[in-house]
């Protein structure tokens, strides 16, 4: 297991060697970061208020929605898997599967009773610009509100999973973030406090638990 503190884009350009070891590795952000999906654009950002609120914009090479990482308010874990891997699955909507199980049960280890979602991509109408907004394989839920999300990235010797797991769910610190107009910006905050949950776990206390259950 590797523990690193710092900004999220050099994290996030961080490349697995081409047969790698079973890893884990969490990662604290040390100063805020809006982090896009491969397939999001620039153009979803106002890039004004995240320089006036100090954010970093970055993006991830896994796909999804934005997700916004702030200190304390998220535990931000990789897990690599080299193929081969007796947890290694080809097939991209049961892959993740047996990794939301141990979150399932680290939650469980610090009591909040999680479901795995193991049926296919849920879309909200928000998904398409918050990683939070949708549901999909593997992820978890309290009382059917996501708690964490997980993205994969693959090669042919390779998976990497990319997990946040919230402690703290504040969605209207990311459709501050968000190009919108002040009226879509409130619907959309409304709407984003329904559809996922923070834990209220210490990241520390919920690193422990999934240590000792993955």
């Amino acid at each position: 297991m590797v523990r690193t503190v710092g900004p999220a884009g050099p994290f996030h350009a961080h490349r697995p060697d081409d047969d790698p070891p079973p890893s884990i590795w969490v990662h604290a952000v040390d100063q805020p970061a809006l982090v896009l999906g491969s397939g999001q654009s620039m153009d979803v950002v106002d890039a004004a208020a995240a320089t006036a609120e100090g954010v970093e914009v970055v993006r991830r090479r896994s796909g999804g929605g934005a997700v916004l990482l702030q200190p304390e308010a998220v535990l931000w874990v990789d897990v690599v898997l080299p193929r081969g891997h007796p947890m290694w699955d080809d097939d991209v909507a049961v892959a993740s599967h047996w990794l939301g199980a141990a979150w399932a049960r680290a939650l469980a280890g610090v009591g909040v009773a999680g479901e795995v979602h193991r049926g296919p991509l849920v879309r909200g109408p928000w998904s398409d610009r918050v990683c939070f907004a949708g549901l999909g394989p593997g992820e978890v839920t309290v009382e059917g509100r996501k708690v964490v999300g997980i993205s994969q990235r693959r090669t042919r010797s390779w998976a990497r999973f990319q997990c946040a797991a919230l402690t703290i769910w504040d969605p209207v610190a990311i459709v501050r973030l968000l190009a919108l107009d002040d009226e879509t910006r409130a619907a959309a905050a409304t709407a984003l406090s329904e559809v996922a949950v923070g834990t209220g776990v210490a990241p520390v206390e919920l690193e422990v638990a999934l240590l000792a259950t993955i």
